[in-house]
């Protein structure tokens, strides 16, 4: 063997050893390492022998060692881990029987509640694959997702039956969740599904399911990308830089569809949760559930954490929200202003990721970072390689700006129409740009596609995005490049206020903090931005607007 070979297999023995140190490490600390009855240890590791760190596997063994606590609580009420196991049984064999099998996919297109995680287990018990489907996207877009990726049926709230009329041409489909009143003909729900399967014990698949998550369809037409299961390492990334603990009680917030509410599915598995889930977001009745519930972690999106603070201080007082000890956060850019506001209002518990649909996550900044450098997305977390690259693929100081490329556990496997990320030495682009600091924090500074050239310099939409959003009268903004006859392209900013601000005054407070050529030429004042569940802007609604959006200034 090569002395280059000989290297490489010790880094690669060195990593599994310090991976297998640090979990214990991780995992000591987050409560999970604890005396159990030696029949149910036993039957825990018999379910993770027949399905693996798997949806099916995580829930199988939580009800082998706590049948009897809270697994889910959502608006219909309460459901045991043992429940969970008995009915995801149910609802496998249902739909095996109507020809449902291994490597079959199925579409999810549901709100936060109890059918989105049962189908998830029960898809995962039959090896089939999932297609998590965005809810707020446009009938056309469903149309193109499912035609594109070809499943087998698809499960859907009633809401969305008129929306998927087009996608569900020739294609089985099952109700998940209905309003009291909704007559579902004779479309069979998933209750009458998990009544009807029997209850006896499925064999093990021969492959694990596969899950497919779109993109946030911002500037098009979503993309699929597909990974597997979750992984040790990938645990110990977010558990070694977010304090999560075994058994709490976790209201995910962010739509289970999106790769940051899924992925607090998925941690559930390993901690034992409790998810506490609500169909639609409403901040005070978020308020609400965190008392009632008395939740300790709250997976949000950036916006949400603004919808919770524009309640007025009377309203947020009236509930108590001292149990929360994590609000994890990520889905879009975290303004350095909302992050300190938030935590001035309830506590320093604020941890923000940063990451794609494509490479998970990237950085991770702990309140403490927040603090001192408002706006940073972190350093990057246990077992996660995170470089800034130039134009010659060669990595750059602290304080220059390049591509953003990531290596961890979890980077997808490609896109289900074909094609990929760009991968450099083994790490992946996350499709942004940013610098780090001296104290190797993350800053991003926009899309490596977003950038524009105005009068011969180069601009990046967010640092000017982040400038306007520090104005005390700003509420939210976003800034777009404009094609411009004599300078190229220039900057046009929508701005929502919350107070008594002109167009003067805030390209005057962006002159007095940037170059010039940094200011907005245009500046339009709008009631509020179009964004989707995520929190991401869509500013391809912006740029259609553009011809009849003077009337909003």
């Amino acid at each position: 063997m090569s002395s280059t070979g000989r290297s490489r297999r010790f880094e690669r023995v060195a990593d599994v050893v310090s991976t297998g140190a640090q979990a214990a490490k991780v995992f000591a600390g987050a409560g999970l390492v604890t005396p159990i009855r030696p029949d149910r240890g036993a039957k825990a590791l018999a379910a993770v022998a027949k399905f693996g760190q798997s949806p099916a596997g995580g829930y199988a063994a939580a009800a082998a060692l706590e049948p009897d606590r809270a697994a889910i609580i959502d608006e219909r009420g309460t459901l045991t881990f043992a429940e969970v196991e008995e009915r995801t049984t149910r609802l496998a064999n249902a739909l095996a029987r109507r020809g449902i099998s291994e490597g079959d996919g199925v579409a999810l297109m549901m709100r936060n509640h109890r059918g989105f995680v049962e189908t998830v287990i029960a898809l995962s018990k039959l090896g089939a694959d999932g297609l998590m489907l965005n809810t707020a996207f446009a009938g056309p877009q469903l149309t193109e997702v499912v035609e594109r990726e070809g499943p087998e049926a698809v499960i859907h709230d009633a809401e969305f039956t008129d929306l998927l009329a087009d996608a569900l041409q020739d294609r089985t489909r099952y109700v998940a969740w209905t309003d009291d009143d909704t007559d579902t003909g004779d479309v069979e729900t998933l209750e009458q599904l998990i009544e009807d399967g029997a209850p006896t014990a499925l064999s093990k698949p021969g492959r694990h399911g596969r899950t497919t998550i779109l993109t946030s369809g911002t500037t098009g037409t979503p993309k699929g990308a597909t990974r597997g299961g979750p992984t040790i390492g990938a645990a110990v990334s977010i558990l070694s830089a977010i304090p999560l603990r075994a058994r709490e009680r976790v209201f995910v917030v962010a739509p289970l569809f999106h790769q940051w509410g899924f992925a607090h599915l998925l941690l559930a598995l390993l901690l034992r949760s409790t998810l506490v889930l609500r169909r639609k977001f409403k901040p005070e009745e978020t308020l609400k559930v965190v008392e009632e519930e008395r939740v300790a972690c709250l997976p949000m999106v950036p916006v949400m954490c603004r919808k919770l603070l524009d309640l007025d201080e009377e309203t947020r007082s009236k509930y108590d929200t001292s149990t929360l000890r994590t609000v994890p956060v990520s889905g879009s850019a975290l303004p350095g202003d909302l992050a300190i506001d938030f935590m001035d209002a309830f506590g320093d518990v604020l941890y923000n990721l940063y990451g794609s649909t494509e490479v998970a996550w990237a950085a991770i900044a702990s309140p403490r970072d927040l603090r001192e450098a408002p706006g940073t997305a972190g350093p990057p977390p246990h077992g996660t390689k995170l470089e800034i690259l130039g134009d010659d693929d060669q990595p750059l100081p602290p304080g220059e700006t390049g591509r953003i490329f990531v290596g961890n556990d979890m980077l997808f496997e490609g896109y289900t129409g074909g094609g990929s990320k760009d991968v450099v030495r083994g790490l992946m682009a996350t499709g942004d740009v940013g610098h780090l600091d001296e104290e190797g924090r993350l800053f991003v500074e926009g899309r490596d596609d977003d950038m524009i050239v105005s009068g011969g310099e180069n601009v990046f939409p967010q640092e000017v995005e982040d400038t306007l959003a520090r104005h005390e009268a700003v509420a939210d903004v976003a800034v777009v490049g404009v094609e411009d006859d004599e300078w190229g392209q220039r900057l046009k900013a929508y701005v929502v206020k919350e107070g008594d601000v002109d167009e003067k005054t805030l390209k005057q407070h962006v002159k007095e903090q940037l170059a010039g050529y940094k200011v907005p030429r245009e500046i339009v004042f709008l009631d509020e931005l179009p964004r989707n569940p995520a929190g991401k802007v869509l500013k391809r609604e912006l740029d259609g607007d553009r011809e009849g959006d003077e009337a909003h200034a």
